[in-house]
């Protein structure tokens, strides 16, 4: 066994190595950039080396300092993560020459399926079922082109080196192929340093579902397995599970039969995922093989009880599997969101800036038996930074039914708070409300179908909305009890706390009577409906558990002014809580309207302008592209709402932005 490993990587995933590696009692060593000098992992290993600037290009992606970095430790062995070199054959050989070992797989392996082109020939001649494409180099957008007519809209542009979503998209016309290619290819320069590019048919109604495979170096090789990984934006995963809703055993069979006959015709050893696309009749089609462990690979070890790290250390210091295929058993289900750092209610455009506040649930087995697991890299009083992926943490339930995951799920982002960035948590738990995705009805297009003109929060239903409107009343009257204590007694008066109240949430108000209970307190509405409520909520706390009618709820509250924000599956309202007559004339007030900025692109996250496509006094049409931002590795194309004439241009290509910083203006 080895003695001291070096994780070639950063955030959660390094975090992850750490954590196994401790467990077998095996040093550790972290790499750090400038930005990443106080990052979580640094703080975890038990040594840390820094190796260079921020941006990966400077640090984390530079052979050379990681290699030096090994010899000032002295490691014996190198763990690369998920991007970064984890599929770089030619890191694999430098730390061969080195004498280091690779945790991961061989050279020829990385090679033969790294390249997206030449995996799909081997998949081909392995008899892996495989989409149709054009699988030779394109050399600019006009090829791109007359290859995506000849295959027939829609396709998928895809980065040959690439992974994680970047250097992919899909075109449905010439203009998105032009635009596409470009765009891939930058970003496949930018990510990778490889900007070969390729084109395949795009599969309409399409499921992402991969299947975990595992070798060792005695020709031992096996699938764990497969996870469903369709609920995806700008084709980066956001929700994964495993199992699949969508499989039967004998698809599972055949797909796991197929990615192991992969596996072995290039030799493959250690943990490796081979993706299919598959379509609403159960017929899949090979995607890629990720020469690596995947970021979901917490559903798979929660239904299968294995550590996939460990699993990876033990086969790269020559172990043999200590199981055989008919060992391998799925138990229950496992759901994992992928918290990110990209503001929903802005199109998911990337955020950065300090964590404020980060305080995630409970990790362990509950009380219903359901388990909660989080894999994170980030820390309460930390930066996220515009250099890196945006991915903050990796919320994980298990359950011993989809249903039970879910609902566990639900809960978990309930009591997840996050605050001081933009982040995904209310979309994530919007999703886990709705009807479809609790049905397993979902495609690699899910989130444009459902959310197709954009996120913009969770509509409280009548039911949702008096459950709210009981939790803040039961704020109030804390508030109030406060306030009557604070004030004390002046002669012969004391302030006395009401019973009558006027909930206001949104447009909506709810004329209620508070009172106590045998059990705890009630809230009577005009209509004579009550709820009893109980709660442990006091002044200052930021995450309540109530009981309403017996229900568990995990509420957000926050007080702002005197105002009390709540914060619930997805539902985000602001309540007003106050006395009959101070409501009646509350409704009098004027509503201050938002500026008009209609005349204005403004830039909708930090980032950098790579470039700006028109000049003053232009006329662009709707949909026409006006400038491209680059944040957190991805280029984001801004187009012009309407027909227009450009007034001014405020920036130039290069410029640095923060968000809602003027690009230009219209006339």
């Amino acid at each position: 066994m080895f003695k001291k490993i070096l994780i070639a990587n950063r955030g959660e995933i390094a975090c992850r190595v750490i954590k196994t590696a401790k467990k077998l009692g095996i040093a550790t060593v972290a790499v750090y950039s400038d930005a990443d000098r106080e990052a979580m992992h640094v703080r975890m290993a038990d040594e840390a080396v820094h190796i260079g600037a921020s941006p990966s290009a400077q640090s984390y992606i530079v052979i050379d300092k990681i290699i030096d970095a090994i010899r000032k430790t002295g490691a014996d062995a190198v763990h690369p993560g998920y991007g970064f070199l984890s599929e770089n054959a030619a890191f694999a050989e430098a730390l061969e020459k080195e004498g280091v070992a690779f945790i991961g797989p061989p050279v020829g392996a990385i090679q033969a399926m790294g390249d997206k082109i030449t995996s799909k020939k081997l998949a081909a001649e392995a008899g892996v079922s495989t989409v149709p494409g054009h699988m030779g180099l394109i050399e600019d957008a006009e090829e791109a082109v007359r290859i995506a007519t000849s295959i027939g809209y829609p396709v998928m542009i895809k980065a040959s080196a690439g992974g994680g979503g970047k250097g992919m998209r899909i075109a449905w016309n010439d203009q998105e192929a032009r635009e596409g290619f470009q765009s891939s290819k930058n970003e496949a320069k930018n990510s990778f340093g490889d900007d070969r590019i390729f084109i395949e048919k795009f599969v309409t109604e399409p499921r992402h579902i991969e299947i975990q495979v595992l070798g060792d170096k005695h020709g031992n090789t096996l699938y764990l397995g497969e996870r469903e990984c369709s609920i995806q934006r700008r084709n980066q995963k956001v929700i994964e599970e495993a199992p699949s809703p969508f499989l039967d055993a004998e698809t599972r069979k055949a797909m796991g039969e197929q990615a192991v006959a992969l596996a072995k015709a290039v030799g493959y050893h250690s943990a490796g995922t081979v993706e299919f696309i598959v379509d609403a009749k159960r017929n899949f089609y090979f995607l890629e093989m990720n020469t690596r462990l995947q970021v979901e690979h917490p559903v798979t070890e929660l239904i299968t009880g294995l550590d996939l790290v460990e699993q990876m250390i033990r086969v790269a210091s020559g172990e043999k599997l200590a199981f055989g295929q008919d060992n391998v058993k799925l138990n229950g289900w496992a759901i994992e969101s992928r918290l990110y750092a990209e503001d929903p209610y802005r199109n998911f455009l990337p955020s950065i800036g300090r964590l404020t506040r980060y305080r995630p649930p409970v990790e362990g087995k509950r009380d219903d038996g359901t388990v909660t697991r989080n894999d994170t890299g980030v820390f309460e009083g930390g930066e996220i930074s515009m250099y890196y992926d945006p991915m903050i943490a990796k919320l994980c339930t298990w359950g011993p039914d989809r249903k039970a995951a879910v609902d566990a799920m639900a809960v978990a982002l309930d009591q997840f708070e996050v605050e001081g960035i933009g982040h995904n948590l209310p979309f994530l738990a919007a999703v886990m409300q709705q009807q479809r995705f609790r049905d397993g009805r979902l495609t690699t297009a899910y989130i444009a179908e459902e959310f197709a003109d954009g996120f913009h929060g969770v509509t409280a239903d009548e039911r949702s909305l008096r459950k709210l409107a009981a939790v803040a009343v039961s704020v109030n009257q804390a508030l109030q009890v406060r306030a009557s204590q604070i004030s004390g007694t002046i002669g012969n008066h004391r302030r006395v706390v009401g019973h009558d109240w006027v909930a206001s949430l949104g447009d909506h108000d709810f004329a209620v009577t508070a009172g106590a209970s045998a059990d705890g307190a009630y809230v009577r509405f005009a209509d004579g409906a009550s709820l009893s409520i109980a709660g442990d909520w006091v002044p200052g706390r930021t995450l309540a558990t109530f009981n309403i009618d017996n229900e568990p709820l995990s509420v957000k509250v926050d007080l702002v002014g005197t105002a009390i924000r709540l914060r619930w599956r997805g539902i985000d309202l602001v309540a007003y809580v106050r006395s009959p007559r101070v409501a009646e004339l509350a409704r009098l007030m004027p509503k201050k309207l938002p500026p008009d900025m209609s005349r204005m692109l403004l830039c909708p996250m930090p980032g950098v302008i790579t470039s700006v496509t028109v000049k003053a006094g232009d006329t662009v049409e709707a949909g026409q592209a006006l400038a491209v931002v680059e944040a957190m590795k991805m280029e984001n194309i801004l187009r012009a709402e309407k027909k227009a004439v450009v007034k001014r241009v405020a920036v130039v290509a290069g410029a640095s932005l923060a968000v809602d910083e003027l690009i230009m203006e219209f006339e």
